[in-house]
């Protein structure tokens, strides 16, 4: 099949990309004390030379004290802008166009302390937590500054010359913990018992980043229905719930959704082979970002348990972009694995392909 589908250009707002292929986050966890190293730097160089329409960074977290889960994750904030200002440029020096992700942990970041000592993880229940529990519930000056750190980080991404902007709302994290009921059981203004209310918070948060990046930005919304808790869990369970999930997050300033699966093949909702990206820009009509386990035939989170994959066809996901179910195509692990990945796909060099395995996420390379 031809792969032409994937290397036509795409323009949303001032985010000019040259092909439909987005470098999907993924955590790597090489930036001691927060601070990308010149690796870093190095590692996206690499993929823009590579021929990727966009890179996203892995997550990099807002100014608040208990926003990460290990000590090695890049921070968006203080000492560490300038050394992001160095991948910024290395990246457009090759020719590549490059957007932050910005991420607050909530709860998930459990026990670990990668904060001031006394910081605990935070999390949106109302609840008292259990005696030994390693979270708090967030208050209004809590929910206030986190909104408020986020805006600060956007600010920082337009000045220092990113080309584009997302927000991590996605995998149980803080932001999806405060659309899932399961774990908001709030009756203030940040919860309620549909999905519009308690999507209040992610709504206020994309305000502020669209605030602090301005009207010309593109600004990108990962979400996902299953959590890093759950695989099974969804926020919304019929196209409706996701309309009212969806529309406040457009008002707030949405131009893209990012729609995470662990299989992109998978459908969203029964009587309909349409997957979460199909849907969400079915409903909206805004432009879409399809992901998971593309280019290999084993989804990622068995590659946490040393699981290896292999490249797989092309043929199905280039079908649904050219039915235009979705804009974009986020690739993890297998650019991972292979800088050179769009260009081999590019060239038809697919005996060229490299298989993914686990020790791939042990370096940069």
């Amino acid at each position: 099949m031809s792969v032409d589908a994937l290397f036509r250009p795409f323009q949303v707002k001032s985010l000019k990309m040259p092909n439909r292929i987005v470098m999907a986050p993924m955590t790597r966890s090489f930036s001691p004390g927060g601070v990308p190293t010149s690796d870093v730097a190095g590692y996206y160089r690499r993929r823009a030379e590579g021929g990727v329409g966009l890179i996203i960074t892995e997550g990099t977290v807002v100014e608040r004290p208990a926003a990460r889960n290990d000590p090695k994750v890049p921070v968006f904030h203080g000492e560490a802008l300038p050394e992001w200002k160095k991948v910024v440029d290395e990246v457009h020096a090759a020719g590549g166009l490059i957007a932050p992700q910005l991420w607050h942990v909530g709860s998930a970041r459990g026990r670990v302390r990668t904060g001031p000592r006394s910081a605990r993880s935070t999390a949106p229940r109302a609840s008292p937590p259990p005696a030994n529990a390693s979270w708090s519930p967030m208050t209004d000056e809590d929910i206030a500054d986190t909104i408020a750190a986020f805006g600060r980080s956007a600010r920082a991404t337009r000045e220092l010359g990113f080309d584009a902007v997302e927000i991590h709302g996605a995998h149980g994290y803080l932001i999806d913990q405060f659309f899932w009921s399961a774990l908001n059981d709030r009756d203030d203004r940040w919860g309620g018992g549909t999905i519009a209310d308690r999507a209040r918070f992610g709504a206020e948060v994309v305000r502020a980043v669209r605030e602090g990046v301005g009207p010309d930005m593109a600004l990108i919304l990962r979400l996902s229905q299953w959590k890093s808790q759950d695989f099974t869990v969804k926020n919304a369970h019929d196209p409706a719930e996701l309309e009212q999930w969806l529309t406040p997050l457009i008002e707030a300033g949405v131009d893209v959704f990012h729609c995470s699966q662990r299989r992109f093949w998978e459908p969203e909702f029964e009587g309909s082979d349409l997957n979460f990206a199909g849907w969400t820009k079915k409903i909206t009509g805004l432009p879409t970002i399809t992901v998971g386990s593309v280019g290999l035939d084993g989804e990622f989170i068995a590659a946490f348990g040393g699981a290896g994959s292999k490249p797989a066809s092309l043929d199905g996901l280039i079908k649904r972009l050219e039915a235009d179910e979705f804009d974009l195509v986020a690739v993890g692990r297998a650019l991972l694995a292979d800088p050179h990945w769009v260009e081999k796909i590019r060239d038809g060099r697919l005996d060229e392909l490299k298989d993914f395995e686990r020790s791939a996420m042990m370096t940069l390379s």
